[in-house]
Order: structure tokens, then C-alpha cells, then sequence
């Protein structure tokens, strides 16, 4: 008795149909049951039957001389010998060789594509080894296709083709196999194989268990291996590895390695599905639990799940926000009834529904304006500062009289310490709105701006989102600090985020990717700060209204410490103000000598250091004067800190007082020149930067030009060296303001006049001799007066800068304004020439005419 498998697919994890066959009347019998011929038209002129041949038989015993034979391409399959396989003919070629051979002798031979994508492919496109085959039966389908059903014989090569029309026929020699010598080795193999494809059909539903009991009564060892490897889900290539292999050892190795693969994958799906089994069934017992503990939170009178989510259903029926956003919230609540509270995502989204709640949709504070009261609350907080006050005066104006004006976005710009940021909670004070605060410096995450996605561990919304929240408005004075200094990295660039933040055409409907709904920040009056506008993205800029904030002369910084900082330390440390008292000179000799800055940070610190010593003398029941004096600033502060830059008399040649800015106010920079004998060399010395060195050497190209104007000798430009110097080398100087100063410098070296007595200059040069407006103007006047200057050298353009500046500022100061370097040489020097003058010797010495 023979058990034989006919196969639908190519994998052993498809479907088994095992017949038992006695005879082979019965074998086609099994055949008509199998693909219910009955029921389909058959092939009349081939009703006789077919015998199958037997795996169990010695295939090797045909005749082994090479034979022409008809070659059918087989896609996507490889045929073994001894299997049996249906396939369905489709190509013109294929139909018309099945057609004849099977009115002959039914004998094929059969090779696989090596593109199975080849619609007519020739001799080179097939695999060399095939396997010679017999049609057992040949019907028409119902949907008109032909099918035919094979069974493989034996191996055979394909040695050249020799015809190609009307199909292809090929000489073919048969691979002789050796008969497999049963032994102990392959005994173990067979047992081996068997065991690990059986325990595959046990773990594959999809296999039944009959299948077991054909592989048991497989006795042939290659056509196990055939019957196996037809069946694997591995590719043709593979599959043609396995049908090119000599040797039973090879092919029973491939066939171990295959196997041992696919049943990895099924115990791994399995265990899948048990955990997934599993997971199910620990839900629905805490489900159950969990209704149970409902219950029993009812009955001890305890807030169950469902009445925390009512509650927050019936807080959402009060707020003011759309009827989109109120869905989505009703639809976030149905979510959580039908989560288990004890399941990660039920937190997530209670937390998220609270959130919505708690954020003032559509909620405004109630502007209550009164200019005079605005203004009376700005001067108290702030000294000076008279643009910004002005501006959110005219602000405050508009938004009264249209009632739903967008607020602007205002930025500060200025050094540290002048009152930028403190600045905006007067303004949320002075018209009654809520304040908020944003620090920006070093933030590099765009996240922190909107948000992270609900799907994120540890997800929260973005800090505008955060501010506004806690500030319970949406129309806070919303203060963004240092927003010059905002990072960018692979994380994001949130400056580019600001851009959406910043801008009153687009922040109508801001999105945090945490909220997930549009929120209108239109009505937030967002205030910004910076200390450099270098460092701001032009486009970021472009949205903001800049507001410059300069630094604080000696009498503001004295009026500010009087006003606040004094009253402020005194409260901070507990000193009652009969304890201690400070005069406007005491004042003046700390900020002259023990500060160097354009704010009043540091002078802060120093009426601190002063208080703090001053407890300390009452704590401790020691004697002390009431009043401060210079001795006790002197014990307290140590040494004058800060030694000022005052000007020098005109004794020197090439000796000029330039005006330059720093991030701190303004100074007083001296340039010097001086020359070497040599050949015409520029030397710079100071730390410059490149904008600097340029114009030194423009400087030196013009004075070159206009030797004559000045009654200079065009020779001695090359026999002397030229140096320049800028003194303070540790400290970093650049910028194109110093040009007229280093023009005058060099003019009075080569001319060796003195330069006119307490001036100063700041202006840039061309080298056609223009003098070009220069910034910093306040800062750099209040640096004049320090230093004693009583004259002052700029560009006529500048002019409109000085005018702007308060008379204060200006007052015992005379201003030149000059449209060319001639004009600046006329005023700056005189006709007098220093004491001990030298003189330029231009002739050659013997030396430098052979050098040259």
C-alpha cells in the first residue's frame, strides 16, 4: 500500500490531502476527487488513465541516454521528482506543448525561470537542472485556462536547445542519482527530518493531522527530501539549490537548515499568540475586578471613576470655548468610561482632559485704562526709559478707543540691567492684566515652544501654552526674556517656531501639538527683550517693533539708587531707613569708582554689600555712623575697582581721543601712532578686529593721497615702519566708528601739530574722505562727559542722534559735524607743533639702496 500527497500550494504549512490508494485505477480515481473532474470538461480524445508512477521505484533504472524533449517554464516553482502538482497553462508556447505531448507520449521536461517576471523566456533564461515529467491528466477549467496536473520522474540537464518553435525543445541527459545506502547515519537523519516536520504540521493550524501519518510511511530518503522541499515557504533559487544538489547529504543539510527555520518562526508566532491569549484574559479579569470595586466604592459612599469623569463633563458644559473643542473633549471623556482605570492610557488622557479645562478659552481680563494713572504707575517703577513709556502709552490709547485692537509685539533692546524685563510687569500692572514670563536664553528645543505629541512618554504641553495657563487669561503682558539668545540644534530651531508666536497675522490660532486645537494668542501683548540684535533671526526681527533702551547717566543711575535701590536693600536686610543714610556724592563715588556698566545691576550689588555690612554693625551692638561716608564705602567695597579713562593732554604727537561702544555704555579710546625707520610697513597692535584693521589701512591710503594737503613729504611713507596702537590689549575692539580717529592720529604724527585740547571723535571714512554716520551716540557722549571732553567731532548725519537726547546729556559739550576728513583735520589740529618735535630724514642711506 502507497500513500502519496497532491499538493494546491508550495508550502508545507498549506493545506494535506492524503489519499489512500490501493491501486492506480484507484490513484486517477483519487485524482478526479481531488480536483472534481467530473464537474469539469476534460480532454476527450485522452480518456485513458494514467499510471503515476511510484517515488518507491528505482528511477534510476530508465534509460540514461540523453533524449530531445519538449521544456515547459514553470514560474515561481521548482517540480521534484516523485511529486505530483497541478499548474495552470497560460502562454500560447505552453498551451500548444501540453496540448501535443499529452497526445503522445506525455513525457515533458520541466525547468524554472530564473525571472519569473520573463513572459517568453528562452533557453539562457531557465536553470540548467530540471526535472524530466509525465502529464497525468490534462482539462479545461471554467474560467477557460488549462490545467494540467504532473508528476516529476527523475533529474535532468539541460545540455542546448534545439528548437525553439513552435515551442522549445531541448537535449536533455538524465542526472543519475546514487541510490541512498541505508545506515545509521541516514536512518538518524530521516528520523531527524521527520521529527521536526512533524512537529511543524502540530504547531500550524492550518495543516491536519493526517499529514503525520503520510510522512510516517515515507521510506524513500530522496523522496523525503523531495516530498519536503517541494513544500518549504522558500524562495525557487533555494528550491533549485536543493533540486541541483548531488549528494543526499547536501540536500538532507538544506533541508534541516530550512526547517529548522520555519519552525522557529512558527513557535515564535505561537508564543505570540498565547502571550496575546494571555493579555486578553488578564483585561477581562480586571475588568470584572474593577466593576467590582466600583461597586463597592458605591457602597462605602467613595467617588467612583465614573463620577470624577461627570465632574469634569459638567466643568466642561461651563467653559467658554467652541463647540469643536467642546466635542473633542465630550469625546475624550466617552474614551476614558470605556478605558480601565488602572491601563497607562487612562492617566494620559484624564491628565489631557483637565488641561483643556484649566486653560482660559476665550477668557480676557478687563482692561481697565487711564492713561494718567498707566503713566503715574511707569514713572514710579521706572526712571527714564521715556520711548517705551510713550509707546505703551499710545498702545493703551488705541486699544480704548477700538476696543479690540491687536497688541503689538514690542522688543526692548538695550545693555544688561537697564529694566527691560522688569519693565513689563509695570505695564500688566498699570492696565490690569495678568503677567507672564518666558525665559528664552540658551532654549534649543522647539518642544519646549509646542509641545510634545500625546503619544510620548512624559508628553506635556509647550511653555506658552504652560504660562498661559497659570497666568488664567488669555490676554496676559506676556514678557519673553533674552530673545537674542535662543539655541538651535538637530532637536529644532525654535526662533522659527517665534515666527508663528511673534506674528499677529498667524498666532490666531497657535497650535501646541500636546492641546491638538488651534489657541488665539492675538489678544497676549507679548513683550521681548535683547541685549544684541546681531544674534536674532531677520525674519523674527522683522516682526518685532524695536524699542532701543540706552544706558543711564551718573545722575539717573544716582536718581534710580535714591528711588528704588536704596529703599529696596534696606527692606531686603531689615534696616530701618534712620539706620542708614546715603548721600547723592556717596552715590557718585560708587558708580564712578566701583561700577562699570550702562544698567544699574551691578551698582545694585554694591548698595547690598553696603547694607549687609551695615546689619551686621547693628546686630552686633557696634558703633556706627548714621551717615555713609567715602571711609566706609572704602572699608566696605575695598579699593577703587574701576579706573576711569579721563583725557590726556595734547603734549603728544599721533595721540587721539576716539569715542567707541560696549556692551556696557560707552568709552573713551586713545589711539597712538608712532614711526621706525624701515620700508613702509603697517604694524596694528590691540586685539583688533578685521572691520578695525580695514579702516586703519583706508586711513593710511587716504592720508597717503592728501600727503600734500597736509605739507607731507610722500617719501617718508616708505622709509618708515608705521605703527598703530589701540592701549587695553587684553580687551577685544572692532568696528568702522574709530576711522576719523586713526586718520587724525596718523595727520598729527607725520605732522607732528598738536591735536586740539579735550576732544574726542567717532566716525567712519571712505577712502574718497567721507565721514559716515556711527550708533551708540548717547552712549558715547555720556562717555565724553566722564572723561572731561568739551568738544566733540561726528558725522553731520549724526546730528538728528544728538537731537533726539535730552539736554542734559548734551549740555557743556560743543558738537563739529562734518561732512569730510578735510573738515575733521581743519578742526582737530592746530597750528602749534609739539614740544621736542622730530624730523622725517627721507634720504637713502647706502644700506636701503642696496635693499632696495
Amino acid at each position: 500500500m502507497d500513500y502519496y500527497y497532491f499538493p494546491y500550494g508550495t508550502s508545507i504549512a498549506f493545506s494535506v490531502e492524503l489519499k489512500y490508494i490501493c491501486n492506480n485505477t484507484d490513484k486517477l480515481t483519487m485524482l478526479d476527487k481531488i480536483y472534481d473532474l467530473n464537474e469539469i470538461e476534460a480532454e476527450q480524445e485522452s480518456a485513458d488513465y494514467v499510471t503515476i508512477f511510484s517515488p518507491e521505484e528505482d528511477e534510476t533504472n530508465d534509460n540514461p541516454e540523453p533524449k530531445n524533449l519538449p521544456v515547459l517554464p514553470l514560474r515561481n516553482t521548482v517540480l521534484f521528482p516523485g511529486v505530483v502538482i497541478p499548474i495552470t497553462v497560460g502562454r500560447d508556447k505552453s498551451v500548444k506543448l501540453i496540448k501535443e505531448t499529452y497526445k503522445k507520449d506525455k513525457i515533458i521536461g520541466v525547468s524554472s525561470q530564473i525571472d519569473p517576471n520573463n513572459d517568453d523566456p528562452s533557453y539562457e533564461d531557465l536553470y540548467k537542472t530540471g526535472t524530466e515529467a509525465i502529464i497525468l491528466r490534462m482539462f479545461k477549467m471554467p474560467d477557460g485556462n488549462t490545467t494540467a496536473i504532473i508528476q516529476g520522474k527523475r533529474k535532468i540537464e539541460l545540455e542546448l536547445a534545439v528548437e525553439t518553435t513552435p515551442f522549445l525543445i531541448c537535449k536533455t541527459k538524465p542526472i543519475i542519482e546514487a541510490k541512498v545506502k541505508i545506515n545509521r547515519e541516514i536512518k538518524a537523519i530521516v528520523a531527524t527530518i521527520k521529527d521536526m516536520a512533524s512537529k511543524i504540521i502540530e504547531l500550524s493550524p492550518n495543516i491536519p493531522s493526517d499529514a503525520n501519518f503520510a510522512l510516517k510511511n515515507i521510506e524513500n530518503p530522496n523522496f523525503l527530501i523531495n516530498f519536503i522541499a517541494s513544500n518549504l515557504t522558500i524562495s525557487v533559487s533555494e528550491k533549485q539549490t536543493i533540486l541541483s544538489s548531488q549528494s543526499f547529504d547536501e540536500k538532507s543539510n538544506l533541508i534541516l537548515g530550512f526547517l529548522n527555520t520555519e519552525l522557529q518562526h512558527l513557535e515564535l508566532k505561537n508564543q505570540i499568540q498565547n502571550k496575546a491569549k494571555t493579555d486578553i484574559d488578564r483585561q477581562q479579569r480586571e475588568y470584572f475586578l474593577q466593576q467590582q470595586m466600583r461597586a463597592i466604592q458605591t457602597e462605602l459612599g467613595q467617588d467612583s471613576t465614573d463620577k470624577e469623569i461627570e465632574k469634569l463633563r459638567l466643568k466642561g458644559q461651563k467653559k467658554k470655548w467652541d463647540e469643536k473643542i467642546a466635542a473633542s473633549f465630550n469625546n475624550e471623556l466617552d474614551k476614558l468610561m470605556r478605558t480601565n482605570p488602572a491601563a497607562p492610557d487612562y492617566s494620559v488622557t484624564f491628565n489631557y482632559c483637565e488641561l483643556l479645562l484649566e486653560l482660559p478659552w476665550n477668557e480676557y481680563s478687563k482692561d481697565n485704562i487711564d492713561l494718567k494713572k498707566s503713566r503715574k504707575i511707569l514713572d514710579r517703577d521706572h526712571f527714564g526709559l521715556e520711548k517705551v513709556k510713550e509707546r505703551i502709552l499710545e498702545y493703551l490709547a488705541v486699544l480704548k478707543l477700538k476696543g479690540d485692537f491687536k497688541s503689538p509685539i514690542l522688543c526692548l533692546y538695550g545693555p544688561p540691567g537697564v529694566g527691560k524685563t522688569s519693565l513689563g510687569k509695570s505695564v500688566a500692572q498699570s492696565i490690569g492684566r495678568k503677567y507672564a514670563r518666558m525665559s528664552l536664553g540658551g532654549l534649543h528645543d522647539e518642544a519646549e515652544l509646542r509641545g510634545h505629541r500625546k503619544t510620548y512618554i512624559g508628553a506635556m504641553p509647550g511653555r506658552i501654552i504652560q504660562a498661559l495657563k497659570k497666568a488664567g487669561t488669555a490676554n496676559p503682558v506676556f514678557v519673553l526674556d533674552e530673545v537674542d539668545k535662543v539655541g538651535r540644534d538637530f532637536r529644532g530651531d525654535p526662533s522659527s517656531a517665534l515666527l508663528e508666536i511673534l506674528d499677529p497675522e498667524q498666532n490666531t490660532a497657535f497650535y501646541d501639538n500636546y492641546v491638538e486645537h488651534e489657541f488665539d494668542l492675538s489678544k497676549v501683548m507679548f513683550i521681548a527683550t535683547a541685549n544684541s540684535l546681531e544674534t536674532i533671526q531677520p525674519a523674527l526681527l522683522d516682526r518685532m517693533e524695536i524699542i532701543e533702551i540706552n544706558g543711564y547717566t551718573v545722575e539717573e543711575k544716582v536718581n534710580i539708587a535714591k528711588q528704588h535701590l536704596v529703599k529696596k536693600q534696606l527692606n531686603e536686610h531689615g534696616i530701618k531707613p534712620e539706620q542708614f543714610k546715603i548721600t547723592d556724592k556717596i552715590l557718585e563715588v560708587i558708580i564712578e569708582n566701583y561700577t562699570r556698566e550702562s544698567g544699574v545691576r551691578t551698582l545694585e550689588k554694591r548698595i547690598a554689600s553696603l547694607a549687609r555690612y551695615r546689619a551686621k554693625q547693628i546686630v552686633g551692638n557696634e558703633n556706627y555712623e548714621i551717615k555713609i561716608d567715602e571711609n566706609f564705602v572704602k572699608k566696605v567695597l575695598g579699593r577703587q575697582k574701576i579706573e576711569k579713562e579721563i583725557y590726556q593732554d595734547n603734549s603728544y604727537a599721533g595721540v587721539v581721543a576716539g569715542l567707541a561702544w560696549t556692551s556696557v555704555g560707552g568709552e573713551i579710546l586713545f589711539v597712538e601712532s608712532k614711526t621706525t625707520r624701515g620700508t613702509g610697513k603697517l604694524t596694528l597692535t590691540g586685539q583688533l578686529g578685521d572691520v578695525m584693521k580695514e579702516s586703519a589701512i583706508t586711513a593710511l591710503t587716504y592720508l597717503k593721497a592728501n600727503a600734500e594737503y597736509l605739507e607731507i613729504n610722500p617719501k617718508v611713507f616708505d622709509l618708515y615702519d608705521i605703527h598703530i596702537h589701540f592701549p587695553a590689549g587684553a580687551i577685544p575692539k572692532d568696528g568702522p566708528s574709530a576711522g576719523i580717529t586713526i586718520l587724525s592720529s596718523l595727520a598729527s604724527w607725520f605732522t607732528q601739530r598738536k591735536i586740539k585740547p579735550n576732544l574726542a571723535m567717532t566716525g567712519e571714512i571712505t577712502l574718497r574722505g567721507k565721514v559716515l554716520p556711527v550708533g551708540g551716540i548717547k552712549e558715547k557722549i555720556l562717555a565724553a562727559k566722564r572723561a572731561g571732553i568739551n568738544e566733540i567731532i561726528m558725522c553731520e548725519n549724526n546730528s538728528k542722534d544728538v537731537d533726539d537726547i535730552g539736554e542734559e546729556y548734551t549740555k557743556d559739550l560743543k558738537f563739529h559735524y562734518v561732512k569730510n576728513m578735510l573738515q575733521v583735520l581743519d578742526i582737530a589740529l592746530l597750528t602749534e607743533k609739539v614740544d621736542n618735535p622730530i624730523s622725517f630724514d627721507i634720504s637713502i642711506t647706502e644700506t636701503e639702496k642696496k635693499t632696495q
